[in-house]
């Protein structure tokens, strides 16, 4: 985080800074697991790879997670119902595609099976293999924390602009706004 420490201890940075920080080390991906690759997504939370440390904390509740981590096979039948899930999960929000069945169908190049989560949800990070490592899906989290710590918070920006107009122009001048 780019802050600096004063003479009397305090630390000061920006609300940008702050926000991405929290946003980025407290990520709670949901559970989907659709196929082989949700035992490797398991086993990057078991105690070996142990991802808790990174802050990250499973939920079953899309409404209490941040992160969809889709692990596998995605059939037609499937895609409403997790088009839904993402629907239901509070912004900001991210996707990680995990798998090659997930990224792009697979070895199943039929009608049935999607050829890509990214054809119904915005997808954030690829991770490769059949079936990615733990190790992988561990790299696929640390590439999204720093997506996040690169992008800018733009609903704070608005929601000051909208603030500013209802103060008097005398108050702002008086704080350098």
């Amino acid at each position: 985080m780019a802050s600096s420490i004063n003479g009397n201890g305090f630390i000061t940075t920006t609300v940008d800074e702050l926000l991405s920080w929290g946003r980025r080390n407290a990520l709670w991906p949901v559970t989907i697991g659709l196929a082989c690759c949700a035992i490797e997504m398991m086993h990057a939370a078991a105690s070996r790879f142990d991802i808790d440390r990174l802050g990250m904390i499973f939920r079953a509740s899309p409404r209490q997670a941040d992160v969809l981590i889709v692990a596998g096979t995605v059939v037609n039948k499937v895609a409403p119902m997790l088009k839904l899930i993402w629907d239901q999960m509070p912004e900001p929000k991210w996707c990680i595609s995990m798998g090659g069945c997930a990224s792009a169908g697979g070895p199943f190049p039929t009608y049935s099976t999607l050829q890509g989560v990214d054809r119904i949800i915005p997808v954030d990070v690829y991770i490769p293999g059949c079936p990615p490592t733990p190790q992988g899906l561990i790299f696929g989290l640390l590439e999204l924390q720093r997506k996040i710590r690169e992008k800018k918070v733009t609903r704070y920006e608005k929601a000051f602009e909208e603030f500013k107009k209802d103060l008097s122009p005398e108050l702002l001048s008086g704080i350098g706004v």
